[in-house]
């Protein structure tokens, strides 16, 4: 299974990632965590490009085929390759990011976000967990952590559209968005995505015995 974590700055994404890595390890699950942008040493190495607020400045344009590149090389050299392999596949951020913070962030048209997934996106989650939380206490947890990366670096304005965005895309995907309240601590946070990957198990279940019966 295919699983991503979105969210804005400092929602405990990596948190709930490594407990949920955990839980799904004890039930006998292999397990991939990776994350966009990056994944790959060469998408890891873009990575730096985008967040480091040294380089110089980067127009919206240059920011989204960037990330794009890295996301390509991320889904041939991992993300398909583990899912062949019968690997569950946690990713801190996927497509849904884009849309986030190109498009509701810096204004880009969803349209061409939407056509880039067209040719470069073959494969979707399954399912997206989103945390959500007002800004304002996301970039205080964020701060806390020390230096502020070029993306952590936005005004709350910034922050804002991009909450909004996500919002609309799980308004728009609600079989696949599960919207999880980031100001719960972590173990209540944990336990409602448990249960969200268990209601998703029991379907998948019915329906294969479904196939099997015909």
């Amino acid at each position: 299974m295919f699983i991503s974590f979105e969210g804005t700055e400092g929602v405990g994404k990596t948190t709930l990632i490594k407990s949920l890595a955990d839980y799904l390890q004890q039930q006998g699950e292999q397990i991939l965590l990776t994350r966009e942008p990056g994944g790959t040493p060469l998408a890891e190495q873009i990575r730096q490009l985008l967040l480091s607020p040294q380089q110089e400045a980067m127009s919206e344009s240059c920011e989204l085929l960037l990330i794009f590149a890295a996301r390509a090389q991320h889904i041939a050299q991992v993300i398909q390759p583990a899912l062949t392999a019968g690997q569950w596949v946690l990713s801190d951020r996927f497509v849904d990011a884009s849309f986030a913070y190109q498009g509701g962030g810096r204004g880009l048209n969803v349209q061409t976000i939407a056509l880039l997934c067209q040719q470069f996106v073959p494969v979707m989650p399954s399912l997206t967990f989103w945390l959500d939380a007002p800004v304002e206490i996301g970039m205080q947890r964020a701060q806390k952590r020390g230096v502020l990366d070029r993306f952590e670096q936005e005004k709350l304005e910034f922050f804002q559209r991009v909450r909004a965005s996500y919002q609309s895309r799980a308004n728009a995907e609600p079989d696949r968005f599960v919207i999880l309240d980031a100001c719960q601590t972590p173990a209540q946070i944990l336990e409602q995505a448990i249960q969200a990957i268990q209601a998703i198990q029991a379907i998948q279940a019915i329906q294969a015995m479904k196939r099997k019966a015909i």
